[in-house]
């Protein structure tokens, strides 16, 4: 026998179900840019500690860990194929040797990228940036670090996944104004570097956000940014991983922190009630 149900009663169920929804949706594809008094948390190189770096399995870990970003390092084949690898020879990270701008993508898809690591990730394959950006959709930002790349390549590849509003790109200046004078609204990152270049960078483009090492992380660099109104996102990696080392760079301003450790410092922020999501 079928049950009526009441207008109201309905009403209540639509909108509890279309609440509920939403809350998750924004749980799981966090904001490139924080809330006021919120801090993202970017993984470095995935979660790199327990899992082979720049590779799918260390990505999927940095969204297990509630990662606001994962950080990507972008490589060119000599066919035109965007790689994730942090250096630009393949020596540290598989079992063979060779420079990645001579090797064609399948000579570099033959490689294990993770035996080197553990015997664990043996058989873990150099994932492309395509791969990155398809795990990344709908559940957590892209920290591309443009290490070699053509930029218009790069931005196809980033339009192409529907990622332009949730990634960063990182590179050298020049590669970074050449990307911004085709997409203006794609978020560009340069490095700080100092003072004086971080004052040309803020007035030769539109920045939203500089990064910072922790080499160029002063008082001085700092307020050019604060003036410039860009967010700071800074390296915790090192000595400086941990709480104190955290809690000094939000004190100083940042509203990111790259970490190798983002389990870690997830739950650090969500303990201080300053995680974005």
């Amino acid at each position: 026998m079928k049950r009526s149900i009441s207008i109201p009663v309905l009403s209540v169920l639509l909108l509890t179900a279309f609440s509920a929804q939403a809350q998750k949706t924004s749980a799981i594809w966090p904001s490139v840019t924080p809330a006021p008094g919120k801090i993202v948390a970017i993984s470095h190189r995935g979660e790199h500690l327990h899992h082979p770096e720049n590779t799918i399995a260390s990505f999927q870990a940095a969204i297990d860990a509630g990662a606001d970003f994962f950080e990507a390092d972008v490589q060119t084949t000599s066919d035109g194929k965007l790689v994730l690898m942090h250096d630009s020879s393949v020596n540290r990270t598989t079992t063979t040797t060779g420079r990645i701008k001579d090797m064609t993508f399948d000579q570099v898809r033959a490689l294990d990228a993770g035996a080197k690591f553990s015997s664990a990730f043996a058989g873990t394959k150099v994932p492309t940036l395509d791969e990155a950006f398809d795990l990344a959709h709908g559940k957590i930002n892209v920290y591309v670090d443009t290490k070699n790349a053509d930029a218009k390549l790069l931005i196809d590849t980033i339009v192409r996944h529907d990622m332009q509003d949730h990634v960063v790109i990182y590179g050298n200046p020049f590669f970074l104004y050449e990307v911004q004078k085709m997409r203006p609204d794609l978020r560009v990152m340069p490095e700080a570097y100092s003072p004086d270049i971080s004052k040309l960078l803020t007035r030769g483009m539109p920045l939203k956000v500089l990064a910072f090492s922790a080499s160029d992380f002063n008082d001085e660099t700092i307020q050019v940014a604060k003036k410039a109104n860009t967010l700071i996102y800074v390296d915790r990696m090192g000595s400086t991983d941990g709480p104190e080392g955290w809690q000094a760079a939000i004190d100083r301003g940042a509203n990111g922190i790259q970490t190798d450790r983002p389990a870690e410092l997830v739950g650090y922020l969500r303990e201080h009630q300053i995680a974005s999501h």
